[in-house]
């Protein structure tokens, strides 16, 4: 009874964010510039001068109403005077809890949540860009409509689509509910687009740019490698360097006009092949060590080798088989595993751990490493040099892991903003679909020659009779839209907060490889492996781990990492104004390569 009627006193603190924005809205009120006419956000005005939210509370002015707001409440009920000189006392006792008396500590952290609402409300708004397919194609040829009624083309039908366009832009449960399905298989959680977060930015505030269009270039040449990386799933990374296969695919990409990927002297190599271009993923083996090295979880050692699908493992490489998974069927059967639990050693390996990992995996268990291995803090820790101080809570390593998790979901919630409200982007076996009726003679899509003419369909083709892409998974991809790539999000974010507390310089310790077979780790020789690469590193593997599976494309990873990034970024911001210690903020290196301090 008396716990009640305290928390009845103290309550109106503790009111929902949006209640909390006493502050004057600007002057004027920017809107979202957004080329997707599904999705067109609301436009705010102004609000009128009766409705308009309080100026910021003053110090004096929140002590003032507290205590007003206390007396009332007190006096007004039975309990009265006794509860009054109970919570009185309460305050007075409060001091010795720190340097700040309750009032104070109420003050403070009120301004720190009402300062964090007031930086998210003075930010401009971010403009959407689309690529234009939606708009281009009354049919849905180039938009993900994985799920819905499918002709015998496999395109989408355009009533479903539309329905499920107009669910997007109502957001109403009950359109949901209505959709026309195809098959079985459920979208996977459209609603989460208009989830909202507490801490950095909302997830309609990250933007990202347009992805390659249907009939774009860019778009044939990441076809283009997504061909060689099914065909190329069974190669050890160890043997990239000589395998006839690999020098194959390096030399169709360097022929692609636009593919963006990295080069040496204006080509693909082997050396190349299939990576990511932030600083550090050229150097060493083509896996991050973080996905090798032992874990140290409390009192138990995880090894990081584990049963795998057997070589040659595909799916969906008949057209009966891609047409049903397409409608929204379940598979046929599961992949057949390998009976030898095996380290990570080639594509169809790596597309296995980022089929099966939970969110933020890959990042927890490198958080753990470094710790382990007693990776240095950042300079800018605020105990990396105290003579009578250790960080745990804060600089610590609950601080650090806990971090890892926090920032994974609020990338999520910002890639499915994106997925389902701006891009809608189709998948790649979707688009495998119109190469193979395109080169088929069923129907001519606008795709461009450079997939067409390139050697990876005929290759392809040579195996298994279709242009359709062999998928390292059953089910093919997931029933979201693909760009950008929700691991890819998670990847960006949580390398961030990796980079943010470790020394990026520090070198790994008695690095590794997995040999070719992949049932021992050998010793690596070669260039000095750094944290800040192998984190770098480690989220391309998991962005680009995607690719090599078959349910993404190039740029949803590219891009999903900087969207990711710049999340993290937001959440350390907001969190920057929480502590206590003489704190200089976060000092790291962006995928791009820049330098900054949060």
């Amino acid at each position: 009874m008396e716990r009640d009627a305290d928390e009845a006193v103290l309550g109106w603190f503790y009111r929902p964010r949006e209640e909390k924005l006493m502050t004057r809205q600007p002057e004027s009120t920017p809107h979202v510039e957004c080329r997707d006419s599904a999705h067109q956000p609301e436009r705010h005005e102004a609000p009128s001068p009766e409705r308009a939210p309080a100026a910021a509370l003053s110090r004096r002015a929140f002590f003032r109403r507290m205590r007003g707001v206390t007396v009332a409440t007190l006096t007004a009920g039975s309990v009265g005077t006794a509860l009054l000189s109970r919570t009185t006392r309460a305050w007075a006792q409060a001091t010795a809890m720190g340097p700040a008396d309750l009032l104070t500590r109420r003050w403070q952290a009120y301004r720190r949540r009402q300062e964090a609402a007031m930086a998210q409300g003075s930010l401009p708004l971010p403009i959407c860009p689309t690529n234009g397919d939606e708009a281009a194609y009354p049919t849905p040829i180039a938009s993900f409509t994985k799920g819905l009624p499918h002709n015998a083309l496999g395109e989408g039908d355009p009533t479903a689509y539309a329905a499920l366009r107009a669910a997007l832009t109502t957001g109403q449960a009950t359109a949901f509910e209505a959709l026309p399905m195809g098959g079985q298989i459920p979208l996977a959680n459209p609603q989460a687009a208009y989830a909202f977060d507490l801490e950095g930015l909302d997830p309609h505030h990250v933007a990202i740019r347009a992805p390659p269009a249907f009939w774009s270039a860019e778009m044939a040449a990441e076809m283009v490698e997504l061909y060689w990386q099914a065909l190329t799933r069974d190669v050890p990374f160890a043997a990239y360097e000589a395998h006839p296969l690999i020098q194959e695919a390096a030399a169709d990409l360097s022929r692609c006009s636009a593919f963006h990927g990295p080069r040496t002297n204006g080509r693909v190599t082997p050396a190349t092949l299939f990576r990511g271009l932030t600083p550090g993923d050229l150097t060493g083996p083509y896996l991050s060590q973080f996905l090798w090295l032992d874990v140290p979880s409390g009192m138990l050692t995880l090894v990081q080798r584990g049963r795998v699908p057997i070589a040659g493992d595909d799916s969906m490489t008949t057209y009966p088989d891609w047409l049903a998974i397409q409608r929204g069927m379940p598979p046929a059967r599961p992949n057949v595993l390998d009976a030898t639990p095996r380290y990570l050693r080639h594509g169809r390996d790596l597309s296995t751990y980022v089929h099966k990992d939970f969110t933020y995996q890959a990042f927890l268990n490198a958080g753990l490493i470094l710790l382990a291995m007693r990776a240095p803090f950042q300079a800018t820790n605020p105990y990396r040099h105290s003579r009578t101080q250790s960080g745990f809570v804060t600089f610590g390593a609950p601080h650090v892991l806990d971090l890892v998790g926090r920032v994974a979901n609020a990338a999520l919630k910002a890639t499915w903003c994106q997925k389902w409200l701006v891009h809608r982007r189709l998948r790649p076996e979707e688009f495998a679909g119109r190469v193979h009726q395109t080169l088929s003679g069923a129907v001519r899509y606008p795709i461009h020659t450079d997939v067409l003419n390139a050697v990876a369909p005929s290759t392809l083709f040579h195996n298994t009779e279709t242009y359709l892409l062999p998928m390292a998974y059953p089910e093919g991809c997931p029933l979201h839209p693909a760009y950008p790539a929700g691991h890819a999000a998670i990847a960006g974010a949580c390398a961030t907060v990796l980079k943010a507390f470790f020394q990026t310089s520090f070198v790994i310790p008695n690095p590794v490889e997995a040999s070719a077979d992949g049932l021992a780790l050998l010793p690596y020789r070669g260039p000095d492996l750094t944290v800040g690469g192998e984190l770098h590193k480690l989220a391309s593997n998991i962005a680009l781990g995607r690719d090599t599976a078959g349910v993404h494309w190039r740029s949803d990873g590219i891009e999903g990492i900087k969207l990711g990034e710049a999340v993290a970024i937001g959440i350390l911001r907001d969190l920057r104004a929480t502590y206590h210690e003489d704190f200089q903020g976060f000092s790291l290196t962006t995928f791009d390569g820049a330098t900054i301090t949060i």
